[in-house]
Formats: C-alpha cells, sequence, structure tokens
C-alpha cells in the first residue's frame, strides 16, 4: 500500500512538473509570436487606397454592377469602390458636347431584402456624388426592400428601371435598443433622426411629399407595392 502511495505522489509531481514546463514554452512561443506579429505590422507599408482603385478601374471594362443581397458594410465598400472606380478614376471623355457628361452612364442592378441604414446612405451618398459628373440608370428586379428602395430610387430620374413582377416594400428606419434610461432616450433620439434623414432622401428621389410619405410609412408596419405603384411613387420611372 506504501509503495502504491509513493508511486501516486511521484506521478503527481511529474504531473505537476510536467505542467509547469508545458506553460513556460507555450508563455514563451506566445512572446515571440506576439514579437513576430509586431514586426510583421511595422513592416507591412501602407495601402494606396487611390492606386488600388486606379488599378481597378482599368480593370472594370464593364460599367454595370449587381447589388444583391443584404445591404452590410462589405456589400456596400464593393459598390462604393465600384462607383469611384468608374466615375472618379477612369479618363473622362474628352468629345463632349454641350451638355453631356464626362463620363459614360452606370448601370446598377438592384435586387435585395434591405440591410443597414448606415451603409445605405453611404451608397446613396455615393450615388448623389457620382451623379454630377455620369448618368446612373438603376434596375430594381426580384425584390427591392427596405435599404434597397432608397437606393433603387437615387438614380438618375428618368433612367431608373423595374421589372414587371418586381416586388417593392418601404417602412420607417427600424432599431432597438436597451440600458440605462438616458442612454436609451439617447439612442431614440438618434433613431428619430436618423429616421428624418431616411424621409428627406425618399422626398429628394420621389413623387412624394413629406406628409404623403409619413402617413404611408405610418399606416402600416411594411408598405408593399406593386411595379405600377413604385411608378406612381416615383421610386422608378420605367417597367421593363
Amino acid at each position: 500500500m506504501k509503495n502504491i502511495i509513493q508511486k501516486l505522489v511521484s506521478f503527481a509531481k511529474e504531473k505537476k512538473k510536467s505542467k509547469k514546463t508545458k506553460e513556460k514554452e507555450e508563455k514563451k512561443e506566445k512572446e515571440v509570436s506576439e514579437e513576430t506579429s509586431e514586426e510583421t505590422q511595422e513592416e507591412k507599408p501602407a495601402v494606396d487606397v487611390r492606386a488600388l482603385l486606379s488599378g481597378m478601374a482599368e480593370e472594370m471594362e464593364s460599367r454595370t454592377m449587381l447589388l444583391q443581397g443584404e445591404v452590410n458594410e462589405e456589400k456596400a465598400g464593393e459598390i462604393i469602390s465600384g462607383f469611384l472606380a468608374l466615375a472618379e478614376l477612369k479618363p473622362p471623355r474628352q468629345d463632349l458636347k454641350k451638355g453631356e457628361m464626362p463620363y459614360d452612364p452606370i448601370t446598377l442592378y438592384v435586387s435585395t431584402y434591405g440591410g443597414s441604414a448606415d451603409e445605405m446612405f453611404a451608397i446613396f451618398d455615393i450615388m448623389e456624388h457620382c451623379k454630377k459628373s455620369c448618368n446612373i440608370e438603376t434596375v430594381g428586379l426580384g425584390k427591392v426592400m427596405s435599404a434597397g428602395t432608397l437606393i433603387l430610387a437615387a438614380g438618375t430620374k428618368g433612367k431608373r428601371k423595374i421589372t414587371k413582377n418586381c416586388r417593392v416594400m418601404i417602412h420607417n428606419v427600424a432599431a432597438g435598443t436597451y440600458g440605462t434610461l438616458p442612454n436609451m432616450v439617447n439612442e431614440i433620439e438618434a433613431i428619430q433622426s436618423l429616421q428624418e434623414q431616411y424621409v428627406n432622401a425618399m422626398v429628394s428621389c420621389t413623387n412624394l411629399s413629406k406628409r404623403k410619405l409619413k402617413s404611408l410609412l405610418n399606416e402600416r408596419v411594411n408598405i408593399y407595392l406593386t411595379a405600377e405603384e413604385a411608378i406612381e411613387y416615383g421610386l422608378a420611372d420605367e417597367i421593363i
């Protein structure tokens, strides 16, 4: 019995010793890894965004883009990069006649259930900027809902199209909050401000007055429109 106890004690000591050795080795490896990571970060050159977009502009032969799926940070980044490459960094046309745009039109196909309001406004703002140098044709197909509706409407007036079976949906800005009462009040005020931005942007692109739009948004949670109704409200100009 005594021998068994001694063996167990010895085994426990060896295990404890092995554990400490392993921890030291892991600690050492972590320190080496962190040092290597810091060295790599220091050596990494800064990204020249303009050069990157210029290269992208040279490679882009088509002036057609597709916004399909959720309107999120990644998708917004793709669309914004495309607009900048096509309407900012490509050489403009030289043989311009009076009233002509310096760049050929850009076509943006839209098929989305919506997504982030912030990314929606990022795309909307870049479209407004690019419309100064080229026409933007938007085409809604399948479904154009929530954030996608403003993007469809943001195309150049007279050049916004929609397929006959496309479903369109508009609604109020949606968000949630929690926490202390002062924090919730602050967040609610921010959401109300975002809602007002959305209403103003929609009014600037459509036939809807602010009163009419607010009345529609207060009637139901989600307002579904046919292609014909989308044209009536000025979200699009032509059914294809």
